[in-house]
C-alpha cells in the first residue's frame, strides 16, 4: 500500500494524482510488495519511492517499473520462477540493496539510467543474459551463477567488495576500479575469461581463480593478499606493486604459469608460496624483494629460483624442485640461518632440496615430503592446495609471536 504526496507541502492526495510526477510515495510500514504489472503501474506517478520494493514470488511475464527515479530501501526480486523481463527506463538510485536472487526465468535487466545502489547482489539468475544498466556506485557487487558473457554497465571505480563467481559464459570483464576496501573475487568463471584493471591502484585483498587473463597495470599497493590460484594464463606481471602490507602472495596449480614478474616488489607484509605450477622453469621475477613477514615456500619443477635482494624473512624458507637447483640451494644458503652456515637473514627453518619427484605434491601438514615416483604434472584448473597456503599463514603467525 502506498501513501502518496505532493513536494514539497508532502500534502496527502487521492488517486486523482496518481500521475503526477513529483509525487513522493512513501510504502507503508516501509515496503511495499508487487504481484504484477498492474502493480507497478501504481508507481507510474511517483517521482520517488520512500522505503523498500518487492517484487512477489509469483509476479509474471514482465515488470516495468517505470516512473520512480529513486527507491530509499531495497528493490529485490527473490525466489521467482516467472518473471522474464525487468525494466525501468526512470529509475537512477537505489538507497538500499538491490537484490535479485533464484530468479530462474529472467533473460533481462533494463535499467538504463541505474547508477547508484548500496549494494548489488545478483544470485542464481540461470537464464540471465542481457542488462543494461549504467552502475558507477556501489559499496559491495556480487553477481554469481548467471548465463551473462558480458557485465557492461556494472563499472564502479570504489567497492568495498568485487565477488564475480560461477557466470559460466562471462569471457570478458573490464572495469573502471581504482581501489577495493576488502576483497576482489573471481573465480569460476567462463573458460577464455579476459579481466582487465587498468586503473586498480590500491587493494585490500584478492583471489583469482580460473582466469585466462588477469592485467592490473597499475596496482601498487596490496593491503591484505594476493592469491591466484588453478588458473589458466601463461604469464602474470604487477609492474607497478611495490608491497603487500600485512598479506601474502601465492601462485598454487597454475598449470599454464611459465612467467611471474614483480619488478618493483620490495616487501611482503606475509608469506609468498609459489606451488605447482609445472610450467614455470625459473623464479626470477622477484628482482627487488628485500623483506617477507611471513615464510617462503617454492616448490616446483623450476631449474632455477633466486630472491636476489633477500635481506629479512621471518619465517620458514622451503625450496625444492623435481630439478636440479643446487646452485639455487648453494646461493639460498648464504642468508640461511646462521645455524645452516649463512648470515641469519632467514630467521626460521631453512631446507632447499633438489630432484624431489613429490616436490609439486606436497600436501602434508610440514611441507616435508621426499622421494618417491615421479608422478604426471599437474594440469591447468587444478584445486587449491589449502595445505600449501595453511602452511605460509602458521609460519607467519609464529614469527610475528
Amino acid at each position: 500500500m502506498l501513501v502518496k504526496t505532493l513536494l514539497p507541502a508532502f500534502v496527502a492526495v487521492g488517486s486523482a494524482m496518481a500521475q503526477t510526477p513529483t509525487a513522493t510515495c512513501s510504502a507503508v510500514g516501509g515496503q511495499a510488495t508487487i504481484n504484477s504489472q498492474a502493480d507497478a503501474g501504481q508507481y507510474a506517478g511517483c517521482k520517488k519511492i520512500s522505503g523498500s520494493i518487492i517484487v512477489g514470488p509469483n509476479a509474471p511475464g514482465t515488470i516495468d517499473l517505470s516512473g520512480p527515479s529513486e527507491i530509499t530501501g531495497d528493490l529485490k526480486v527473490l525466489n521467482n520462477g516467472a518473471i522474464e523481463r525487468f525494466s525501468s527506463s526512470d529509475l537512477t538510485t537505489v538507497g538500499g540493496a538491490f537484490e535479485m536472487k533464484n530468479v530462474t526465468k529472467l533473460i533481462s535487466i533494463n535499467l538504463p539510467k541505474l547508477n547508484a545502489v548500496k549494494t548489488l547482489t545478483w544470485q542464481s539468475l540461470t537464464r540471465l543474459e542481457t542488462i543494461d544498466l549504467a552502475v558507477t556506485k556501489a559499496e559491495e557487487v556480487s553477481v554469481s551463477d548467471t548465463f551473462l558473457k558480458s557485465l557492461k554497465g556494472l563499472d564502479v571505480t570504489s567497492v568495498k567488495k568485487l565477488d564475480i563467481n560461477n557466470n559460466r559464459l562471462l569471457t570478458t570483464f573490464t572495469s573502471s576500479l581504482a581501489n577495493l576496501g576488502d576483497l576482489l573475487n573471481i573465480q569460476a568463471n567462463g573458460i577464455g575469461l579476459d579481466v582487465s584493471l587498468p586503473n586498480l591502484v590500491w587493494i585490500a585483498n584478492m583471489t583469482i581463480a580460473n582466469v585466462t587473463k588477469f592485467s592490473v597495470p597499475s596496482l601498487a599497493i596490496v593491503n591484505g593478499s594476493a592469491r591466484f590460484d588453478s588458473n589458466y594464463f601463461s604469464s602474470f606481471s604487477a609492474p607497478n606493486l611495490t608491497e603487500t602490507q600485512s598479506g601474502d602472495i601465492s601462485f598454487v596449480g597454475n598449470g599454464n604459469l611459465a612467467n611471474v614478474t614483480f619488478p618493483k616488489l620490495t616487501r611482503i607484509g606475509g608469506g609468498l608460496l609459489i606451488a605447482n605450477n609445472t610450467e614455470l622453469a625459473e623464479v626470477n621475477g622477484f628482482p627487488k624483494l628485500k623483506s617477507i613477514g611471513g615464510a617462503v615456500k617454492l616448490r616446483g619443477s623450476f631449474t632455477k629460483a633466486e630472491l636476489p635482494a633477500l635481506e629479512d624473512v621471518k619465517g620458514a624458507f622451503d625450496v625444492s624442485s623435481t630439478e636440479d637447483i643446487a646452485e639455487s640451494c648453494k646461493t639460498f644458503g648464504e642468508v640461511a640461518p646462521q645455524s645452516d652456515g649463512g648470515n641469519g637473514s632467514i630467521q626460521g627453518t631453512y631446507k632447499c632440496t633438489s630432484n624431489n619427484s613429490r616436490a609439486n605434491e606436497d600436501t602434508s601438514a610440514d611441507g616435508s615430503i621426499d622421494g618417491g615416483d615421479d608422478e604426471e604434472n599437474s594440469a591447468a584448473g587444478v584445486a587449491f592446495n589449502t595445505a600449501l597456503f595453511g602452511l605460509v599463514a602458521i609460519a607467519g603467525l609464529a614469527a610475528a609471536l
